[in-house]
């Protein structure tokens, strides 16, 4: 068995509680039938997502010119 990339490892906790947050919002709005409760939980899922790229998205300095800028330290 061939062990997870470091990549995907960072992501996996955003994609899972992602989905989870999905299966959360269907089980609300059809099973239980509380429609609001279920858009409001389903509106946690791209807010997740966002979140994670957010966090894991690098972050590059860049001077007027568009060069990137070396930080002093």
């Amino acid at each position: 068995m061939r062990p997870i990339p470091n990549s995907l490892k960072l992501k996996l906790p955003f994609i899972i509680s992602g989905f989870a947050s999905f299966l959360f919002s269907v089980w609300l709005y059809f099973i239980q039938d509380q429609e609001m409760a279920g858009i409001f939980v389903g509106l946690w899922v791209p807010s997740i997502h966002s979140l994670g790229t957010l966090l894991l998205t690098p972050v590059t300095v860049t001077n007027g010119a568009g060069e990137e800028a070396v930080p002093n330290g």
